[in-house]
């Protein structure tokens, strides 16, 4: 029941996931993002320990790919769930269940994973993985963005829209940019909206918060 991009940044070493669906508060359930160590995006029927116990797989040094075997593995609903998992050095993976709702399926690129399900067709992921691959010299945030709101020009979610998310993480363990629409006629452009006006009044004022480098020498 959502779209979903899930990537690591070439230049700068950022991991994030942007999501949009037709429930409330998608933000709540499906990005699962940890500095220095990977993102996942476990959608469909939400499983979110595919979150939660992947970020510790992968902080143990796992990869990707066994991440997911092993999380599957475990899952006696596996094929009513979607996951896209990418470690810190941008290797990517991902599965789409055979009993998720179509339609459905994902596109695995250079550091990126496109996913979703309960859409209109394929042309959602298609003009995703495409808008993302056509941005690489823009920035991590704007590049998301940017690709989910060409999910939805596409088409999205088939049964509406009602919240879309984005979270990123750099250096700190706490988010650079976390930003959430809960409930909304146009979730992916409020989401937008809200982003830009954190650019003006939030992002300044949190580019000077402590860093765990700047403790560790008080």
């Amino acid at each position: 029941m959502t779209f979903s991009i899930t990537a690591r940044c070439e230049k700068t070493g950022m991991l994030g996931v942007a999501v949009s669906t037709a429930r409330p508060a998608v933000g709540s359930l499906v990005p699962y993002v940890k500095s220095g160590i990977g993102a996942i995006a476990t959608q469909a029927l939400v499983n979110p320990f595919y979150g939660i116990d992947g970020i510790k797989l992968l902080t143990e040094g796992k990869t990707p790919v066994e991440v997911l075997e092993h999380l599957l593995t475990l899952d006696p609903d596996r094929e009513r769930r979607q996951c896209a998992v990418i470690d810190k050095d941008g290797n990517a993976t991902a599965f789409t269940g055979k009993d998720t709702v179509p339609w459905q399926g994902h596109r695995v690129g250079s550091q990126f994973v496109v996913a979703g399900n309960m859409l209109t067709g394929p042309e959602t992921i298609d003009a995703m993985f495409e808008t993302y691959q056509a941005l690489e010299n823009e920035s991590l945030p704007d590049r998301l963005l940017a690709t989910l709101a060409s999910g939805q020009e596409a088409g999205g979610d088939k049964r509406g829209r009602q919240s879309a998310a984005i979270y990123i993480v750099h250096q700190e363990e706490y988010p650079l940019v976390d930003v959430r629409v809960d409930e909304h006629h146009n979730p992916v452009e409020e989401l937008i909206r809200v982003y830009r006006k954190c650019q003006e009044d939030l992002f300044p004022y949190t580019a000077n918060l402590v860093k765990r480098k700047e403790r560790a020498t008080q």
